[in-house]
């Protein structure tokens, strides 16, 4: 619609903006109608019309099997969309029109903003399957006709109010019809069923809904009065009421046909079991970040238990391996520390991967700097674990094996988001600045611990590739190559 209005009219960013709020409100008019609305709007001169939204009704037949947006008519050849311009009214004479074998009912509603006619909203009606009206059908049309009264009037859509039409409730989710004191005309099953759930015993008709809402409602005092007024329908608002047995999700529409209040339309859903299914994933989530939290709490008390046997130990090279377990048990616990944190199970890693290093550059400290460059992005949490085992020892292995004691250096691990849209990739390098590889030494088949557990790791749980070889400006790099899946934009 942002092009075709800018493309071919003559119309402002505000005016757009009010046919936006139009078109996210118009599928309630063409449910109401039975009928299918094509928005005209007249061209920079004047000479044509541009149709630039469509709609068909979710409770009749289509009167347009072909899509009409985009379409260009010139002025004169439809006299009733000229007429509603230029007059400003409502126009509903003529017989109705025949396409492909059907009468269609052609009516036209100015849509008007500030005083100007901005367009003309085609309002079509597939005659073939007319039948006597029911009650319900005469209270949808009369609601209809109140709409378009107030869009040719220039006071509906109500511009304070943005709707999501995707959550709130539709018309045939339930609909009541009041008068101007707030007391109920009409009830469509769906709305009857729905306050039968939050305890109603008898029926609404005849009865101030306002007043019936708030002593269904188990709350009492001042959100009595606010509730009441509410469900009267006096303000254009969205709210929930919440029963013993049920919640209703009900929308007031105050109806002002000839600038003065004269009923309200409320359409109203029973989300009793959306807001149950809502409140099992709360608790799930709270239940999983929870669990996370403890994990992450017993595994800080197995690495201080380690730690402390450290202490103990007379050898130095059990004290060595045991300060390395320390370190891999503290990797995972930042994992499940960040999922703690989390409502799914994704992490941003760059903020373990920071973690990972000021851990493991406590091994020699003011000796060799470490950083990080670029970005690992929010990774699964089955990446996340395995991965920060893998950064650890290689770090561990870099720190301890890279530079003599005392020397100076640096370790920089760097990440880049990779491969295609259908298989994205992690690619992170690990490269230090130290003494380099030995002659001979192949990382494919090294019998160190810390290696059989990065191969390990980045083979069989990451299904990646990993390999070390010697750096071109001296040194050593590790590189890691894995799936990942794609990040949310």
């Amino acid at each position: 619609m942002n092009d075709l209005v800018r493309q071919h009219t003559a119309l402002s960013d505000s005016d757009l903006e009010w046919l936006h709020l139009l078109v996210s409100e118009w599928q309630l008019l063409s449910d109401l109608s039975f009928a299918d609305l094509v928005l005209w709007v007249p061209t920079l001169d004047g000479t044509r019309y541009v149709s630039v939204a469509q709609m068909r009704p979710n409770t009749g037949p289509t009167s347009y099997q072909d899509d009409m947006v985009g379409h260009l008519v010139p002025r004169g050849r439809r006299p009733m969309l000229d007429s509603a311009l230029d007059e400003g009214r409502i126009v509903r004479e003529g017989d109705p029109e025949w396409r492909e074998e059907v009468p269609v009912r052609v009516e036209s509603i100015p849509v008007r903003r500030e005083g100007r006619v901005l367009g003309v909203i085609a309002r079509n009606t597939n005659l073939l399957t007319v039948r006597t009206p029911s009650r319900l059908e005469l209270t949808y049309l009369q609601s209809a006709s109140d709409l378009a009264q107030m869009i040719a009037a220039g006071t509906f859509p109500f511009p304070a109010q943005q709707v999501d039409m995707d959550a709130s409730p539709r018309a045939g989710d339930g609909l009541i019809r009041l008068d101007a004191d707030g007391v109920v005309q009409y009830a469509s099953p769906n709305a009857l069923s729905a306050y039968h759930r939050l305890g109603l015993a008898a029926d609404l008709v005849g009865h101030h809904l306002g007043r019936t809402t708030a002593e269904l409602a188990p709350a009492r005092g001042p959100v009595d009065e606010a509730l009441v007024k509410l469900a009267s329908g006096w303000a254009p608002r969205e709210f929930e009421v919440e029963g013993d047995d049920g919640v209703i999700q009900l929308r007031a529409i105050p109806l002002k046909p000839k600038g003065t209040h004269s009923g309200s339309l409320v359409l109203l859903r029973d989300v009793t079991e959306l807001r149950r299914r809502e409140r099992e994933l709360i608790t799930k989530d709270a239940t999983i970040r929870e669990i996370h939290h403890r994990v992450k709490n017993n595994l800080q008390t197995v690495a201080a238990l380690l730690r402390l046997q450290s202490r103990r130990m007379d050898s130095a090279q059990g004290r060595e391996a045991l300060d390395e377990a320390v370190r891999r048990v503290g990797s995972i616990a930042i994992v499940h520390e960040t999922l703690s944190q989390n409502l799914d199970e994704r992490v941003q890693f760059d903020e373990i991967a920071d973690r990972v290093l000021a851990m493991v550059a406590e091994i020699s400290p003011g000796k060799v700097s470490t950083r990080r460059t670029g970005r690992f992005g929010i990774l699964d949490a089955e990446v996340a674990t395995p991965l920060s085992m893998v950064l650890t020892e290689i770090l561990q292995n870099a720190l301890e094996h890279a530079f003599d004691e005392g020397e100076q250096g640096a370790v920089e691990v760097g990440a880049v988001r990779g491969g295609s849209r259908t298989e994205p990739r992690l690619l992170v390098t690990v490269q230090d600045n130290g003494r380099g590889l030995p002659e001979g030494f192949d990382p494919h088949s090294a019998g160190n611990l810390g290696l059989q557990i990065v191969r390990t790791l980045v083979e069989g749980e990451l299904g990646g590739t990993f390999d070390m070889v010697r750096a071109t400006e001296g040194g050593t790099r590790v590189l890691l190559d894995v799936p990942v899946r794609p990040e949310k934009s």
